[in-house]
C-alpha cells in the first residue's frame, strides 16, 4: 500500500526529539507522502522547511486555525501570502470556526476566516477547513464565496449525518480520522462514511492527537503518528464493505488529485 496522510502536525514539538525517526516509521508503514497542517502564524513557516527538507515527500498548508484567530492580522496576512507563493504549499488553511471551545472570540474566528477564504479565492489553491460546533455560520461564510473557491476538504470529520451531506451537496471533500477506530465517540461515523463517494475521501492522523483506539497495545505516551494511518484505513475498509487495498489504492489518488501532487 502506498498511503498519502492529509493532515499530519509534524511540526509539534512533541516530535522534536524523534522526527527522522517518525518519518522512517511511516515509510516503512505505507505511508508515501504526507501534508504537514500549518496552522499558526508559527507553525505555518514550519511546516513549509519541513516539506522543503523533503521535497515530494512531505507538502505543506499555510494559515491560521480558529483557536489562533487573534493572530491574524494584516502583518500576518502578509505572511500567509509570502508563505503561499512556495510550490511546496498546497492548500489554504487550516481555518474555518471552532465555537467548541472559543480559544478565539467569535467575531475573530470569522474575520480571520474570512480573510483566509478571501486568499484562496485569489490564489486558486484547495482550502483545508476546520469545523467544530459552528456549522451554519461555517455554512454561511462559505456561501459568501459560492462559485470563486477551488476545492475544499473539511478535515478531521467528526460530525452529523446532516452536516456530511451539507457538504457533499457542495462537492467538498472529507478527511477521516482515527476517530472512526473509536468504538466510543465515534460509532455514528461508520454508518456515514459508507456514503461518501471514493473520489471525496480522504484519510489523515491528525498526529499528534487522535491516537486510533484500535492500536493495540495503547503506547503509554499517547502520541498519534503516521504510521498508525493504516488502522484508519483498515477500519475505513470493513465499514465501507471494501478491500484494504482498494481504499488504500482510491484515498491516494484522491489526495494526489485533489492537492495536486506530483504523480507517484
Amino acid at each position: 500500500m502506498q498511503l498519502i496522510d492529509i493532515g499530519a502536525n509534524l511540526t509539534h514539538d512533541s516530535f522534536d526529539h524523534d522526527r527522522d525517526a517518525v518519518l522512517q516509521r511511516a515509510r516503512d508503514s505505507g505511508v508515501m507522502r504526507m501534508i504537514i497542517t500549518g496552522a499558526s502564524r508559527e507553525h505555518s513557516p514550519q511546516a513549509l522547511a519541513l516539506a522543503q527538507q523533503h521535497p515530494g515527500e512531505l507538502f505543506a498548508t499555510a494559515g491560521v486555525h480558529p483557536h489562533h484567530a487573534v493572530e491574524y492580522t494584516d502583518e500576518c496576512d502578509a505572511e500567509m501570502r509570502a508563505l503561499h507563493a512556495h510550490p511546496e504549499v498546497v492548500a489554504v488553511g487550516e481555518c474555518g470556526l471552532d465555537f467548541n471551545r472559543d480559544f478565539s472570540p467569535r467575531p475573530a474566528q470569522r474575520k480571520a476566516f474570512e480573510r483566509q477564504l478571501q486568499l484562496a479565492s485569489e490564489n486558486d489553491k484547495p482550502l483545508f477547513l476546520h469545523q467544530r460546533d459552528a456549522h451554519a455560520d461555517f455554512m454561511a461564510m462559505m456561501k459568501n464565496f459560492d462559485g470563486r473557491l477551488g476545492p475544499a476538504v473539511v478535515h478531521c470529520f467528526t460530525g452529523s449525518r446532516e452536516e456530511l451531506f451539507d457538504y457533499l451537496d457542495q462537492d467538498w471533500h472529507i478527511g477521516i480520522t482515527g476517530w472512526l477506530c473509536d468504538e466510543r465517540r465515534g460509532l455514528h461515523l461508520r454508518e456515514l462514511v459508507k456514503h461518501i463517494p471514493a473520489n471525496r475521501l480522504m484519510i489523515e492522523t491528525d498526529a499528534p492527537y487522535l491516537l486510533p483506539r484500535t492500536v493495540k497495545p495503547q503506547p503509554s505516551h499517547r502520541r498519534n503518528e503516521p504510521m498508525y494511518l493504516a488502522h484508519i484505513v483498515d477500519e475505513l475498509a470493513r465499514d465501507r464493505g471494501q478491500d484494504v487495498a482498494e481504499v488504500a489504492a482510491a484515498t491516494a489518488a484522491t489526495a494526489t488529485a485533489f492537492f495536486r501532487l506530483p504523480v507517484a
